[in-house]
Parts: C-alpha cells; sequence; structure tokens
C-alpha cells in the first residue's frame, strides 16, 4: 500500500464502512437529500469507475468534472483515483471560449456534466478532438442541442459497471490535477503527486498532531478515533477548496455534508439539522450572509455543535469576525493561509488583523525568499512566500509558467514560488502583504489591495469592496475601490470614504478614485475578481 488517494480511502472504507460518509443535499428546504455510508460510496464509486475503464479510459488520461455540488462529483473523483485516471475541475460559470481552451489544454478524454450545461458542451466539443466520452447527470431542456459525441446518463453508465474493486496496484505517483483560475488570467492545472497533496493538503501532514508515517496508519486512526465529526465545505467542488475539505473528511472517517449551491440561511439550518463541527468557506463573500441571518431572521438558530468556521483563498475582515465570534462565541474562527500550488501553509495568529496585517504561523516547509535568488530575506525585508518539499510538479502543459514557479534547490529538494509577497519577522511569524500581481505602484510606493480593503471593510456602512490600480498620467497608477454599501445605510460619498481611510493608512494608500456599486463581482467561492475590479474602476 502506498499514499494513494485510492487506497487510502479504500482502507478507510474497510475499517468504517457502516459509518456515514456523505450526506448532500440538492435543494435545501425540499428535503431532497442522500445519504451514502462508507460502503455505499465506495461501491458507487466502483460501478463508475468500471464503467469509465470499459469505455476506454486509461490510467494517466484527464476526466473533466463540469458539475455543481452533487454525490456525483466526489463519486467521479474518487472512481478516477481508482483507475488511476485524473480528475479535471471545470468552472461552472465558463461559457463556449473558456471551456474550448479547458478542454484542450487540460487534454480531456471523458467528461462527466450537469444537463444545464449541455449547450455549452455542446458547442465547445468539436474543438476539442480528443475528448471522446460524455456522461450526462440529469435530463436536458427539451430544445438543448446535443453534442456530437451521444452523452450516457449518469445512472446508466453507474448501473453498467461492477460494485466490486478488482482494480490494479495504484502509486504515490498518480496525478491529481487542480485547474486554478487566480484572479487573473487563464486557468492553470497545478499537478500533485497523490502522496504530496495528501501531506500538504489533505490531512498526512497533520496541522495539528503527528504526520502520519505510514499508509497503514491512517485508517488504524480512524479506528481509534470515533466518530463525531462533520465536515461541511460549502463553496462549490470544483474550487479546491472544497474539494479537498472532502477528501479530509473521507481521511479522518467523518461525515461530510454538501449542498448543491451556497444558501447562508439554508447552510444555518443544515448546521443546526446536522450538528456541524466543520465549516469551510472563502472570506467575507460567504461569512457576511451567514451573519447577516444569524442577526436577524436566523438569530434563534442552535450554532453550538461549532467547533470552526476556517477561511481560505480570502482573507475574514476584522469587524466581520469581531460580529460573528458575539454570535457564535465558542467556535473557533480561522484565517488559513494556503493555495492550489502549496496546500496548507498555516494559520493566521490571534492578533492578525487591521494594522498588524495578516500575520500567519506557517509550517516549518514555508519561508519568504528572494523571488531572484531564492535565498531567505532577513527579518523585516520583503520576499514571496515559498514551500519546499511535498510541492506540485509545475503546471500542466505550460513548462514556462512551471520553470517561473517551481524550482529544485542546490540539495535537489522541489520548492514552490507562491504569487504572495511577505516579511517575516524573528520569531518566524510571516505578514503577508498580498499577491505581488495586484500590487499597485503609485509614484514609486506599493500599496497592496488587501490592506486597504481591509481599512474600507471597517466602514459600517461598506458591505463589499475591491481594490485595484488604475492609470494615472501623473503617478502611474492611483488606488481605486469599488464599493458595494450595505442595504438600508445612508448614502456613501468617496469624501466620507477617504475620511474614514485616513485614520487607517498613509496618505498614498488612500482611494483617489472611489466607485459605487449595487453588487461586486466575484467567483462562486468569494474570490476576488480584481479585472472586473479594473475595469469597474476605469470607467468611473
Amino acid at each position: 500500500m502506498e499514499y494513494n488517494l485510492a487506497d487510502l480511502f479504500e482502507s478507510v472504507v474497510d475499517t468504517v464502512p457502516d459509518r456515514e460518509a456523505l450526506v448532500h443535499i440538492d435543494h435545501p428546504g425540499s428535503g431532497a437529500e442522500r445519504r451514502l455510508t462508507y460502503a455505499e460510496l465506495d461501491a458507487a464509486a466502483n460501478r463508475l469507475a468500471h464503467h469509465l475503464e470499459d469505455a476506454g479510459v486509461k490510467p494517466g488520461e484527464h476526466v473533466g468534472l463540469y458539475l455543481y455540488n452533487c454525490v456525483e462529483y466526489l463519486q467521479t473523483a474518487l472512481a478516477c483515483v481508482k483507475i488511476r485516471a485524473v480528475p479535471v475541475n471545470i468552472n461552472y460559470r465558463y461559457v463556449e471560449e473558456e471551456l474550448v481552451y479547458l478542454f484542450r489544454d487540460a487534454d480531456l478524454t471523458a467528461l462527466i456534466f450537469d444537463a444545464e450545461f449541455t449547450p455549452r458542451v455542446a458547442a465547445a466539443l468539436p474543438r476539442a478532438p480528443k475528448l471522446r466520452h460524455l456522461i450526462r447527470t440529469g435530463e436536458p431542456a427539451a430544445d438543448a442541442p446535443e453534442p456530437s459525441v451521444t452523452p450516457v446518463p449518469f445512472a446508466e453508465a453507474e448501473a453498467s459497471g461492477s460494485s466490486g474493486r478488482g482494480f490494479g496496484k495504484r502509486s504515490a505517483d498518480d496525478q491529481f490535477i487542480i485547474y486554478t483560475g487566480g484572479t487573473t488570467g487563464m486557468p492553470k492545472g497545478v499537478m500533485w503527486r497523490q502522496e504530496d497533496l495528501f501531506f500538504s493538503g489533505l490531512g498526512g501532514g497533520a496541522p495539528t498532531g503527528d504526520p502520519v508515517k505510514r499508509p497503514e496508519e491512517l485508517a488504524e486512526r480512524v479506528a481509534a478515533g470515533g466518530e463525531g465529526l462533520v465536515f461541511f465545505p460549502t463553496p462549490p467542488l470544483m474550487h479546491g477548496t472544497a474539494t479537498l475539505t472532502s477528501f479530509i473528511g473521507f481521511n479522518f472517517g467523518q461525515k461530510v455534508i454538501t449542498h448543491r449551491k451556497y444558501v447562508p440561511e439554508e447552510v444555518l439550518r443544515t448546521v443546526a439539522k446536522e450538528k456541524v463541527t466543520s465549516i469551510s468557506l472563502v472570506g467575507d463573500a460567504m461569512l457576511r450572509p451567514m451573519v447577516d441571518a444569524l442577526e436577524g431572521p436566523l438569530k434563534d438558530t442552535d450554532c453550538s455543535s461549532l467547533f470552526s468556521v476556517s477561511s481560505s483563498g480570502a482573507i475574514l475582515s476584522e469587524t466581520l469576525a469581531a460580529r460573528f465570534r458575539k454570535l457564535v462565541p465558542n467556535c473557533m474562527l480561522l484565517n488559513n493561509f494556503g493555495s492550489s500550488e502549496s496546500g496548507f501553509n498555516g494559520t493566521a495568529t490571534s492578533d492578525s488583523g487591521g494594522a498588524r496585517g495578516f500575520r500567519v504561523e506557517v509550517n516549518e516547509r514555508t519561508m519568504v525568499v528572494d523571488p531572484a535568488t531564492h535565498e531567505p530575506v532577513p527579518p523585516g525585508e520583503v520576499g514571496r512566500v515559498a514551500q519546499r518539499g511535498h510541492v506540485p510538479l509545475g503546471y500542466y502543459n505550460d513548462p514556462k509558467k512551471s520553470a517561473e514557479t517551481f524550482f529544485q534547490d542546490a540539495d535537489g529538494q522541489r520548492w514552490v514560488l507562491l504569487g504572495d509577497m511577505a516579511t517575516v519577522d524573528e520569531g518566524g511569524v510571516v505578514t503577508v502583504l498580498g499577491r505581488g500581481s495586484q500590487c499597485i505602484n503609485t509614484g514609486g510606493e506599493k500599496v497592496y489591495p488587501e490592506e486597504v480593503e481591509e481599512a474600507l471593510k471597517a466602514h459600517p456602512d461598506v458591505y463589499d469592496v475591491l481594490v485595484a490600480g488604475v492609470p494615472d498620467e501623473r503617478w502611474g497608477n492611483r488606488v481605486a475601490a469599488v464599493i458595494q454599501p450595505r442595504d438600508g445605510a445612508d448614502p456613501l460619498s468617496a469624501e466620507a470614504v477617504q475620511s474614514h481611510c485616513r485614520t487607517h493608512l498613509a496618505g498614498y494608500k488612500i482611494p483617489r478614485t472611489v466607485v459605487f456599486t449595487d453588487h461586486i463581482q466575484r467567483s462562486p467561492s468569494g474570490k476576488a475578481d480584481y479585472r472586473w475590479a479594473k475595469e469597474v474602476a476605469a470607467k468611473g
């Protein structure tokens, strides 16, 4: 047995076959839900895996997942790793041109997709010649054009395969690809060896406790640990955060809950009903409507089971965190730091936020380095966050970007150079300044959007905000803020916002351009869309 995700999952299944593994609520409030034990989820994944094998999907070939959150999503991911195929996540917001790019860039040979997306798949398929096998969940609209490759209904595909295993030997080198769009540019496929992903992003490295020393030890820990934890990844599974959280839950032998789409009020009702212990989400965009609901129509919701709410991919603002802690005082609120390229790097310190910045206690494999020399920077100097050891192999189909991001040191150890700029203090605590690609150079001074956004969110009438640089004849670029005011608040003015910022920020960081909007555009998981913010700010 190796550190292979399918081997590890099957070892947990064999240890706790009758324990509940997955609860999916398709339409919250309707009562429609599916519950699968570990044995039932394993059998379902086996059936689909055998179908994919019979359809000619070979080890190393790529299978796209173009789905909303559903049982079929995690079932397919497990089916892929069982036959050594590579699951590839696809953003369900993509339209034809973006789909064509990803289908071709990822070299997809098979695709599992939601019937709602049938017209997009039909339009993109002729330009993706390697894509030869389609499986569709649900029923398409009567007038939807059919793809040139006839899709197999998911139920039919599943029914055609055996529920037993009987798969070949697997390897720790088998791959798992996570496509990440970041905040700019076309998506990139991060290639992980499964062993590296297990230790960096799936609990094997044990951020709390001892790392797993043998593959067999995972099931031994499950047998000794009992049950009672309930993991609730609330973002779309198409984003790495939610899928990895689900796999962490499976690796611990615990229950995982998913909703088809994020509806904050229904998330809270599920927390109370299922006694959820851990929620994962992405930033203020997801937590804020939950806090609003707890302060309003769902103020009596029982959240006493919650042990932790963790955010990754976007930092929770200090003002929102304070509101949440007042409502759910016994729950830990965690700002986790990590990425698709590094897995888990660390967690924000208790004194993180505000004027102190985003301070992170990082793991021993993470440091701040000079991007040119890759040498550690002295305390107080700005560098880039890097991680060594269990890191990805590179970006799929992009050797140039891989060479810029991944490197090997003189001792042969692999490193990933992240896009986050940071400093480190004498005690090893890292202060993350922001993404270097978003840094605004205004008159020679560097301004990181995250710092300005944090200051603006401290204003009681600011609901959400993004900060970007826009061209300026005198300064090269100037700081611009796109603000969504809080519903029912008194009208905001640019002058009021700027006056508020002067008590939090140096003068050169204060937004010179302020644009108000009815809605801040973010990804489905809550990540910032800085391209959109730049366009809106430039027009303002």
